[in-house]
């Protein structure tokens, strides 16, 4: 191919309307984090989104310098696309081809790259445009790629599924995806109110098993606004005519954790496992669930017994199990390493938690979370290690940090309290001065101490860490 030939060639590729052109990857830090959030964190994973699977798979194996594994990928996506969508093929076909294009253009094959180019060019002069088209097919396939990439996409999926609307107001795919984009708006800034569109989604497709996802969406806003009665109904409705949906079993089990029904959560998420049993996600939300269940237990300030505690044990040991499958599949997961110390602390297990504790610290944190991981491990310290000089030292850390949250106002507290009962034992104490005066410098106003969390554990029963009690 002449140097000319291939710079013609790179501009045709430019002009193309496909993943590779989209900058799906703009901002991402890591790619394996892309990759897991794509594959396994966003939700909606039903017959429907098979092609727009495949082209996101042969992106990201592009990416990992894997192009045959990309190639058979966008294979499987046309062999769907042909079988699927006969009538409108070609048009559907176009993203997928542009994919080939580009990925036979890295490996050096340009003959074959100009290939796909010219598939592409021989469709879009049906329409009186070189090698890009206004189609609402198109727009829909870059809007499904954006929401399955994660919040970034999301604003610009929205706008996606809204051009595909202009031309087709009516069309049940396209509604459920500016209702999808639109419940995730409403969740992140700018807001969006997404309750019309949803109701619209549904009403075009009621009974359709790939739009059961959407009636769960509906349900969790629903239940936000305290319409919990319909909320329920829709849910029940959607786990019905889908019980094998990941995506609606996922939601579905949020609304139930919402309502404090761990048992229910746990046995969705549980069968939704079933299909996906290696999803960190998954395994994470059981966990938590569980731990929500220690929470509820020890609330209730009856497990002194031999057979309360034995019960409190066993819920502790599951919520680890899952937490600890979940860290294993993914460790960036966000609190997973902190709710296994806390957990661990809880079972008298000092070491281990130790260990979960460090893991949780050696990792790049905004500002809050920093805040709640040195208020637990303060905790840890005073309460289990009884180092009270490395709980002030955390807790001093954790209220240096810039923001104003509930857990800087409970370290501040106990700082007060630590530096008032040393000094009623030595008024001269250099360390208890030393911490008078660094709460001096804050000059902030303090809230009443909360007594109710500061638990001792010299009972010998197995009651809630304080470095879990206090979150």
């Amino acid at each position: 191919m002449s140097e000319t030939t291939k710079n013609s060639l790179e501009s045709s590729l430019q002009q193309l309307k496909c993943h590779f052109t989209w900058n799906l990857l703009e901002g991402e830090s890591s790619l394996d984090e892309f990759e897991d959030r794509v594959c396994n964190h966003t939700e909606f994973r039903s017959s429907g989104f098979k092609a727009t699977m495949y082209n996101l798979l042969a992106y990201i194996q592009h990416h990992r310098g894997q192009n045959e594994a990309a190639l058979e990928y966008l294979r499987q996506a046309e062999e769907l696309i042909q079988r699927e969508h006969a009538d409108q093929a070609e048009i559907r076909s176009l993203v997928t081809w542009g994919n080939y294009a580009w990925v036979y253009y890295h490996m050096g094959r340009l003959s074959e790259a100009q290939a796909y180019v010219d598939k592409v060019k021989h469709v879009c002069k049906k329409f009186s445009s070189p090698y890009r088209i206004e189609s609402p097919e198109i727009d829909c396939e870059e809007g499904w790629s954006r929401l399955k990439c994660g919040r970034k996409n999301t604003e610009r999926a929205k706008v996606c599924f809204e051009k595909c609307l202009e031309r087709n107001p009516k069309n049940p795919e396209f509604t459920s995806g500016l209702a999808i984009s639109s419940y995730r708006l409403d969740k992140w800034s700018p807001p969006q109110n997404p309750i019309d569109a949803l109701r619209q989604a549904i009403q075009l497709n009621p009974d359709n098993p790939d739009n059961q996802y959407v009636k769960a969406l509906l349900a969790l806003k629903l239940q936000k606004m305290n319409q919990e009665g319909e909320g329920q109904r829709l849910v029940e409705e959607a786990v019905e005519k889908a019980p094998h949906a990941t995506d609606v079993l996922r939601a579905a089990a949020m609304l139930y954790r919402k309502q404090n029904d761990q048992d229910t959560a746990i046995e969705l998420l549980k069968r939704a496992l079933e299909y996906m049993p290696n999803n960190a996600y998954l395994h994470y939300h059981i966990g938590a669930c569980y731990r929500a269940k220690v929470h509820a237990y020890q609330n209730t300030g009856e497990n002194g017994r031999y057979g309360e505690r034995e019960e409190l044990q066993e819920l502790i040991e599951q919520a680890v199990s899952y937490l600890k499958r979940a860290d294993e599949l993914n460790g960036n997961l966000h609190h997973v390493c902190s709710y296994l110390a806390c957990l661990c602390a809880q079972a008298g297990k000092y070491e281990e938690a130790e260990y979960y504790f460090q893991k949780e610290f050696s990792k790049e944190l905004m500002p809050v979370d920093k805040q709640v991981l040195h208020l637990r491990y303060g905790n840890f310290q005073r309460f289990q290690m009884k180092c009270e000089d490395k709980a002030i030292h955390h807790f001093m850390e954790g209220v240096k940090i810039n923001q104003e949250t509930k857990e800087k106002e409970k370290m501040k507290n106990k700082l007060q309290r630590i530096a008032k009962t040393r000094l009623s034992k030595n008024r001269a104490d250099p360390e208890t001065l030393h911490l008078l005066a660094f709460l001096e410098e804050l000059n902030g106003e303090r809230q009443p101490a909360d007594e109710t969390s500061e638990r001792d554990l010299d009972s010998g029963c197995l009651v809630p860490s304080a470095s879990l009690a206090e979150e």
